[in-house]
């Protein structure tokens, strides 16, 4: 089994794209894959990393 190397973003706070844009472009900034699900809450669209769990709202 091997163990995940994450970038320590706190996974429990929705980071605001506008303040922290894609390092690489569509993939997450804390363990570099590219498979979210996505949810809108209140006209807010929510990426989330099926990984990880860190989000962002585009």
């Amino acid at each position: 089994m091997t163990e995940e190397k994450y970038n320590g973003y706190d996974t429990s706070i929705v980071y605001d794209y506008k303040d922290h844009p894609d390092i690489k472009s569509g993939r997450c900034d804390n363990c570099d894959k590219a498979q979210f699900k996505s949810s809108v809450k209140d006209f807010v669209y929510i990426r989330e990393c099926r990984n990880c769990g860190m989000k962002k709202s585009i």
